[in-house]
């Protein structure tokens, strides 16, 4: 199989010991396996490898159990990085490792402010329009504050209420193609332009990694063969420790494309 060409930097964030700690708003609290989950966690990273990513550790949050999920910390438009203000304030020591490792790539910096508070996985960007969930972490504010920085960037946000669920894109994604993809009884779809409905949510859950390849959940088996019958390339990753914190493959990473 030929090597996938170089596709940008991923940032990811190891898991601590203190995983099973981490937060659960709509799922009850489950057992959490942590070395189980070290080795999902090694085997997203060789995904992103074998797709052509360079992988950059973010250090280490270690009192901080939702730290390996790094997606909620930064949210990045080509060489503007604004860092976030989580919506749950145990999280707020995460960000400062994030922007170190930003700051190192050189990029434009920028921040969310009091009492604006914001998710990396609330935020979805399509072509110029970028989405954002408003709900349980992500208030109005700090939606008005994103706003505010992307307009000089030619990027308008769109706020999409939330209900049951804790980030959007726990219940939105897109395609390679920017088509979105939805469970509609989980957000306010008014606000959307037309999408395709799926029946897993973690089919909700995908990282475009380039060109045809997909990252996907193993436990999303329906929306894999979906995929597959429309000619993209699913990577499966298995991440059920990670579920039970309500994790998906898009919070385990901040994927900055080159270029």
């Amino acid at each position: 199989m030929p090597v996938p060409p170089h596709q940008g930097v991923a940032l990811v964030r190891e898991p601590v010991p203190r995983l099973a700690e981490g937060l659960v708003t709509h799922l009850p609290r489950t057992s959490v396996d942590v070395d189980r989950a070290q080795r999902q966690h090694d085997e997203y990273v060789a995904a992103l490898r074998g797709s052509g990513w360079d992988v950059r550790y973010v250090p280490p949050a270690t009192d901080c159990p939702d730290s390996v999920f790094v997606e909620d910390t930064v949210v990045a438009f080509g060489s503007l990085a604004v860092l976030t203000r989580p919506g749950a304030p145990q999280r707020a020591p995460e960000v400062a490792g994030t922007e170190q490792a930003v700051r190192d790539l050189g990029l434009r910096i920028a921040r969310i402010d009091e009492p604006g508070t914001l998710d990396g996985g609330d935020v979805l960007s399509v072509g110029s329009t970028v989405y954002v969930g408003l709900g349980g972490r992500t208030n109005a504010e700090g939606i008005r504050q994103l706003g505010e920085l992307l307009r000089p960037e030619g990027r308008e946000v769109v706020s999409v209420p939330l209900g049951g669920v804790l980030h959007l894109k726990s219940a939105l994604t897109k395609l390679p193609d920017d088509t979105l993809l939805a469970l509609p009884s989980l957000l306010d779809t008014s606000r959307l332009p037309a999408f395709r409905t799926v029946d897993e949510q973690p089919g909700c859950h995908l990282v475009l990694l380039g060109g045809e390849r997909v990252l996907i959940a193993a436990s999303a088996p329906q929306t894999t063969a979906m995929l597959e019958r429309e000619g993209l390339r699913p990577v499966v990753v298995d991440i059920s420790e990670f579920e039970k914190l309500e994790g998906s493959v898009t919070c385990l990473s901040v994927l900055l494309p080159a270029g």
